[in-house]
């Protein structure tokens, strides 16, 4: 399964090791990311595959929660299909 995470929030050391060290912990491999500093906020779009026999969505966005709330972020993880179809026309 495809996976689209984004991730917004202050800025601050850490984020993207905790954020990744977080998805190796499931086993889902970053196919590609995407980061900048808006003003003093840190946001990031990431690409990442994973077998869901393995970690369902599920699981991903339950250990995501931990990592948004330790790192006082918002984090939001969508399957590649259903943020594919919300941005259809």
């Amino acid at each position: 399964m495809i996976a689209i995470i984004t991730v917004t929030g202050p800025d601050h050391t850490g984020i993207v090791s905790a954020v990744a060290a977080a998805l190796a912990e499931k086993h889902v491999n970053i196919l590609n990311i995407s980061q900048t500093i808006m003003d003093e906020f840190f946001t990031m779009i990431l690409h990442g595959e994973f077998d869901d026999s393995v970690t369902s969505i599920a699981e991903l966005k339950k250990r995501m929660t931990t990592v948004e709330e330790e790192q006082q972020l918002v984090i939001r993880v969508q399957s590649e299909a259903i943020f594919t179809a919300m941005h259809r026309i």
